[in-house]
């Protein structure tokens, strides 16, 4: 037997294995690498968050791509060099956290990598009558694991859609697992570049659970800073967005789309919302001559309804604490008005759940890949709409 499949073998029949679980989001503010130790699967998972670090992407790799993220005509080379360029460079990063840690190489089972999403494409977004759902995250997982030594699964979102799923959002399989309580409905809320939500029920109905993204988070606001204030890559404490005032026509402007009034669960990402997206709703509701704050604090107020909204027209009258994680959470202008329009919600973080919430999606595509080596599909019931009952991930070994 190929010695890398035994000891992958090995690795399965495990009491603990230790996986690294990486995330590279929207925002590319740096790879955040969760070193965590993972006893049992499905609903008796036990996970242990032994080291966490978001190491920075330097100038070049952002600007290398920004040139390529979200945009449908690229240079194809550009995105062929870069598959194995972010492999390596995600491999090196990697090296260098075991290396401040004191972890040797060898003390790690499994590597679990997201990649880089460069485009994201369901359906109901592209439009285009015969082809199906798609998605495409680069940093190839083959780099990683000749790289660094360690066996790595890569490219989850890949057999999602090829199960019927859009390719996002990913996170109820995890959320699930880690963090459902009996008696206590909660909301897992992600706020991302794009913000993205499960619902939990407290009598632990699995055909009850399901996860959707709900609309722009970070993405817009990010985009914006990084056009009209130059060197500044996000809103750091709200403090652009606090000097000015939102515009209604303009919050009102931006929620006029179809993406909003579809059913749920339902995708999203830049290539919708977008500043294209953003001049195209202040050409309508006349508010071009909007000060940068002005816009700021209407991007934050946009975001902030768009959560909400989905929030209360999914779930209604029901209970419910929410749990935040994410670059969002971070954002306060967006948490007060968060908190204004769920007058009644109870808003914490996943820290309270033993979980960092700037690691939680590190986490749990670490889960995703313990589950992938010991566990079974989760059934959300018959019928679950793009919620497709699969293990994820592909496997690349380092010899």
């Amino acid at each position: 037997m190929n010695k890398m499949l035994s000891r992958l073998f090995e690795t399965a029949n495990k009491e603990k294995r230790t996986i690294i679980g990486l995330m590279s989001g929207t925002s590319l503010d740096g790879l955040d690498i969760a070193l965590c130790e993972f006893e049992g699967h499905g609903t008796e998972t036990r996970i242990k968050l032994k080291e966490f670090v978001t190491m920075p992407y330097d100038e070049t790799f952002k600007q290398e791509v920004k040139a390529i993220f979200s945009k449908r005509e690229v240079d194809l080379e550009r995105v062929c060099l870069l598959n194995a360029y972010i492999g390596r460079f995600h491999a090196d990063l990697i090296n260098k956290s075991l290396q401040q840690w004191g972890i040797a190489a060898s003390d790690v089972d499994v590597i679990a990598s997201h990649g880089q999403t460069i485009y994201h494409a369901p359906a109901s977004l592209h439009g285009m009558a015969g082809m199906p759902d798609a998605t495409l995250q680069i940093g190839d997982g083959d780099h990683i694991a000749m790289g660094t030594g360690i066996i790595t699964l890569s490219d989850f979102r890949q057999k999602h859609v090829a199960a019927g799923g859009e390719g996002a959002p990913l996170a109820v399989y995890g959320d699930y697992l880690l963090f459902s309580k009996q008696e206590q409905n909660r909301i897992m809320l992600n706020i991302g570049g794009i913000a993205n939500f499960t619902f939990l029920p407290g009598d632990l109905d699995t055909s009850r659970i399901f996860s959707t993204d709900v609309g722009p988070g970070n993405t817009m606001m990010d985009a914006y800073v990084q056009r009209h204030f130059p060197g500044t890559y996000y809103d750091a404490d709200s403090a652009i967005a606090l000097k000015g005032r939102y515009n209604q026509a303009l919050v009102a402007a931006l929620l006029y789309h179809p993406f909003f009034e579809q059913d749920f669960p339902k995708t999203t990402g830049p290539e919708l919302f977008n500043l294209a997206y953003l001049a195209e709703a202040q050409r309508k509701s006349d508010t071009e001559h909007l000060s940068p704050e002005d816009v700021m604090a209407s991007l934050n107020r946009f975001s902030a309804v768009g959560i909400c909204g989905a929030l209360t027209r999914s779930l209604g009258d029901a209970d419910f604490e929410i749990f935040l994680s994410g670059g969002g959470m971070h954002n306060p202008l967006l948490i007060q008005n968060i908190k204004e329009l769920l007058p009644g919600a109870t808003v914490r973080n996943t820290a309270e759940l033993g979980v960092s919430p700037d690691a939680k999606e590190a986490v749990l595509f670490a889960t995703l890949a313990n589950e992938c080596l010991v566990g079974e599909p989760i059934h959300f019931g018959p019928g679950k709409r793009r919620v497709p009952s699969v293990l994820m991930g592909k496997i690349s070994l380092p010899e």
